[in-house]
C-alpha cells in the first residue's frame, strides 16, 4: 500500500541526510556538503557526496544516488515500507497504520494539489500577456519578466469565470475543499476569492503549490493582503514562503533573511540575493523556526520600521527566544521608520542592504534594546518591573547553558544602568546587605588583604566570644582560610570550643602555641571596637555578615582565576565551572 506523500515528506523534514547516512558513514564537511568514502564500493580517496540542502546523497564511483529511504534499502537491504517504519522512529513518528481514511485522505491531497496547480498555470499565463495593468505594476515595483516566471506569479482578473473551467476536471467539493472559491449565496454561484488581485503561489518545501497570497492592484475597500484560508493540507503556520527557492541558494553563511510580505522577498530575491524568505504575514512560529533551522543555522529578522513592523519583531523575539540554541541562533535588523525592507532595496541599493544585515545583533540583544528605548531610569518601580521581565523571559530558554548566560549577561547590563549602580563591582552579590558597621572592617591594614582581615574578624570572635561559635561549629569545618598558619589555628579553636570542660587550660596552651598570630589578629581587628557595643544577637548578625563577605571575595577570586585561565588557554571544564559559579552568585 501506497504511503502519503505528507507523511514521507514529513520524515524527511525531521530528519537530515548527513544525520541518517553518518550512522553508516563518517562524514567531513566541505562547504555546505558532507563526503565521506563511499558504503558501495572500496575506496582510498572520498567520492561519497551528501547535501542536507538538496535531500540527497550521491557516489561519484558507483554513480548511486538518492534519499534517505533509498540510503537504508541499498545498505541495510531494507523494503521500502521497513525503511519508513525505522525513519519513522527515529524521527520520533509514530508508525503509520493503513486505513480506507488515510487512502481517500491521499487521494483527496493529489486532487488538491492538481487543482492548485492548474490554478496556477492559467493565471500566470494571463499576467505574461503584455501591456496588462498587473504586469505594469509589477515592473513599476522592480519585478521584471524573469522574475514573475520563476515565482510563477499570477494574476486573477474581476470577472474570472474560471470555476466554471474547474467543473470540467474536478467535483465541486474537490474545489470548495481548495478555499480558492467562496459560494456568494445573494449571486448563487462560486466567486474566485483571489479576484482583482495579483497572486503569488505559495509552495511546500518539495515545491508543490499549497496555497496563495494575493495583493489588491487598485485602490478598493478591502485588504492589501489576503492569505488562502487554512485547509486540510495548507496550515499557515507550517509553511514558509519561498523556502523551497532559498534553501537551493549558495550560501555560505548559513544565513537566510526572514521578511514579512512577499514583494519583500521577491524583491530582495530579484535582486540578486537569493537566501529570504517570508513568514507571510503572521506570527513566525516554533514550527516554522524550526523549518527554517533544518537549512540555515543563522536567519536574520527583518521586518518593516514602522511602529507595528518593530512590535511584531518584538513578538516574535519573544516567542522564539525559548526555542534558541548553541548551533541555531537568530540575528534581527532594524529598519529605518516607514520603510520595508523593498522599499531599501529600491532606494539605497542591495549593497546597503547587505550592509544593513551585517550589522544583525542577536535575539536577546534585539530584545534588550526595544525595552531599554521605554524605560524611566529614574523610577525604581519601572526598574523593577524591568529586572523581572527578563528574569522571566529567560525562564523560558529550554537550553539551561544558554539560560544561564543570557540571564547573567542582563544582570549585569541592569548593574550598570543607572551611575551608582555602575560604581559597584561587577563580581558583587547582587542581593546582599551590608551592615554599616562592617564597612569598618574592609579598611585594609598594610599587610593584611581584604580576605585576611575577614579572616581576623571570624578567628578574633571564636578566641574571644566561643559562646556564640559553639552552637554552630558545623559552619566553620568546610571554611578555608588563606594560609596554612590561620586555617591551623581555626582547626584547633575548632577544637577547643566543643570541649567546653578543658576549654579555658587547652586556649592557654593555643595562646603559647601561636603567640604572634593571636597578637596580630588582636592588634589589626576593628570588629572588636563593634563587638562590645553589641548585643548577643546583634553579634550573631555581624558574624553571619562577615561570613558571607569572606565568601564573596573568595568567589571573586575564584571566577577571576578562572577567567585568567580562559585567557590563556580556553577549556570546555574551566568555562563550564566559571558559568556555575556566576550562575551561583546571581542566585544569591
Amino acid at each position: 500500500m501506497k504511503y502519503p506523500k505528507n507523511y514521507l515528506e514529513e520524515i524527511k523534514l525531521r530528519l537530515k541526510v548527513s544525520l541518517v547516512v553518518g550512522k553508516t558513514v563518517k562524514l567531513n564537511r566541505r562547504g555546505k556538503e558532507f563526503v565521506g568514502l563511499s558504503p558501495f564500493t572500496t575506496e582510498k580517496t572520498p567520492s561519497f557526496t551528501v547535501s542536507d540542502e538538496k535531500g540527497f546523497y550521491h557516489c561519484f564511483s558507483s554513480g548511486e544516488h538518492g534519499n534517505i529511504f533509498d540510503f537504508l534499502m541499498k545498505t541495510q537491504s531494507l523494503k521500502f515500507g521497513e525503511a519508513v517504519r525505522q525513519l519513522a522512529s527515529q524521527a520520533g513518528m509514530q508508525p503509520y497504520r493503513f486505513s480506507k481514511f488515510d487512502e481517500e485522505k491521499e487521494k483527496r491531497y493529489q486532487k488538491y494539489i492538481s487543482i492548485l496547480k492548474d490554478f496556477c498555470e492559467f493565471h500566470h499565463k494571463i499576467i505574461l500577456q503584455n501591456n496588462n495593468s498587473p504586469s505594469e505594476y509589477l515592473k513599476k515595483r522592480g519585478i521584471d519578466q524573469n522574475t514573475i516566471s520563476e515565482f510563477k506569479i499570477g494574476f486573477v482578473p474581476d470577472n474570472s469565470d474560471y470555476y466554471k473551467i474547474l467543473q470540467k476536471k474536478y467535483s465541486e467539493k474537490e474545489i470548495s475543499e481548495t478555499g480558492l472559491f467562496y459560494n456568494n449565496e445573494k449571486l448563487n454561484k462560486f466567486i474566485n476569492r483571489f479576484h482583482g488581485r495579483i497572486i503569488f503561489p505559495i509552495n511546500n518545501i518539495v515545491g508543490d503549490v499549497i496555497a496563495f497570497g494575493g495583493r489588491i492592484i487598485q485602490e478598493k475597500k478591502t485588504a492589501k493582503y489576503i492569505n488562502s484560508p487554512e485547509t486540510e493540507f495548507y496550515k499557515k503556520g507550517r509553511h514558509i514562503f519561498n523556502l523551497d527557492k532559498a534553501k537551493s541558494a549558495p550560501n555560505k553563511d548559513q544565513e537566510v533573511i526572514v521578511v514579512e510580505g512577499y514583494m519583500d522577498v521577491i524583491s530582495i530575491y530579484s535582486s540578486g540575493i537569493k537566501n529570504v524568505v517570508s513568514n507571510s504575514g503572521i506570527a513566525l512560529t516554533e514550527n516554522q523556526i524550526n523549518l527554517i533551522w533544518k537549512f540555515f543555522s543563522n536567519p536574520i529578522v527583518c521586518l518593516d520600521g514602522d511602529v507595528s513592523g518593530q512590535k511584531a519583531a518584538l513578538r516574535i523575539a519573544e516567542s522564539l527566544l525559548p526555542h534558541i540554541k548553541e548551533n541555531n541562533k537568530i540575528g534581527f535588523v532594524t529598519l529605518s521608520k516607514g520603510m520595508d525592507p523593498d522599499d531599501f532595496i529600491k532606494e539605497k541599493g542591495k549593497e546597503s542592504f547587505k550592509d544593513l544585515l551585517s550589522n544583525k545583533v542577536s535575539i536577546e540583544e534585539f530584545i534588550w534594546r526595544i525595552y531599554l528605548k521605554n524605560l524611566d531610569r529614574s523610577d525604581p518601580f519601572a526598574a523593577t518591573k524591568f529586572e523581572k521581565k527578563f528574569r522571566s523571559l529567560c525562564q523560558t530558554i529550554k537550553d539551561d547553558t544558554l539560560k544561564k548566560y543570557i540571564l547573567e549577561n542582563y544582570l549585569e547590563k541592569i548593574k550598570n544602568l543607572t551611575p551608582l549602580q555602575g560604581k559597584i563591582n561587577s563580581k558583587r552579590f547582587n542581593n546582599y546587605r551590608i551592615l554599616n558597621e562592617t564597612k569598618k572592617i574592609s579598611v585594609a591594614k598594610d599587610h593584611l588583604s581584604k580576605e585576611e582581615i575577614k579572616e581576623y574578624s571570624i578567628l578574633y570572635i571564636m578566641l574571644n566570644y566561643s559562646r556564640i561559635i559553639s552552637p554552630r561549629v558545623e559552619i566553620f569545618y568546610d571554611l578555608k582560610f588563606s594560609s596554612e598558619s590561620l586555617n591551623k589555628l581555626k582547626s584547633e579553636l575548632l577544637l577547643i570550643i566543643k570541649d567546653e570542660k578543658l576549654y579555658n587550660s587547652n586556649l592557654d596552651k593555643l595562646k603559647k602555641n601561636h603567640l604572634n598570630l593571636i597578637n596580630d589578629i588582636n592588634q589589626n581587628t576593628v570588629i572588636k571596637n563593634i563587638f562590645l557595643k553589641k548585643d548577643e544577637n546583634q553579634q550573631i548578625e555581624l558574624l553571619n555578615e562577615i561570613l558571607k563577605e569572606l565568601n564573596e571575595i573568595k568567589f571573586s577570586k575564584k571566577i577571576e582565576n578562572l577567567e585568567k585561565k580562559l585567557i590563556d588557554k580556553f577549556d570546555e571544564k574551566s568555562y563550564s565551572d566559571l558559568i556555575k559559579l556566576k550562575s551561583q552568585i546571581n542566585k544569591e
